[in-house]
């Protein structure tokens, strides 16, 4: 099975979600989004993946996105991948894709649902014990 992870290594939701990959036995393919960000084709087809409108793919916390003024509706599509384009680090982290499916794995243990053998339980950076349901 192939595992994608965007990832970015400075978010501990993101670096969670990594360990429980890893942990399920599985090496994903990790892109580094703010160093390689995805095309605009690319984010599309995350977007179309995931089920969300290409506002669902953005990041408001911690990001430029207040300042960019992109909580304005009248926004394109295109103007929103233009942004996250831009400013990579607007994009929602860590987004995860397998045979299983494609999400935002925010909370991390959401990538439970996409693994062929996840872990019973995993103890996040945190201490945080999740268990799979």
């Amino acid at each position: 099975m192939t595992v994608t992870i965007y990832h970015n290594p400075e978010c501990g939701t993101s670096r969670n979600t990594l360990a429980m990959i890893r942990a399920s036995g599985e090496e994903p393919v990790v892109i580094e989004y703010l160093k390689h960000p995805p095309s605009r084709e690319r984010l599309l087809e995350l977007a179309k993946s995931i089920g969300v409108p290409v506002r669902g793919l953005m990041r408001e916390k911690g990001t430029p996105y207040s300042e960019m003024k992109l909580g304005d509706a009248t926004l394109s599509d295109d103007e929103l991948v233009a942004a996250i384009l831009a400013k990579p680090i607007l994009l929602q982290r860590p987004i995860v894709e397998t045979p299983k499916g494609t999400k935002i794995c925010r909370p991390s243990e959401g990538v439970f649902d996409l693994l062929d053998r996840p872990v019973a339980s995993f103890t996040k950076e945190d201490g945080e014990i999740v268990t799979r349901a």
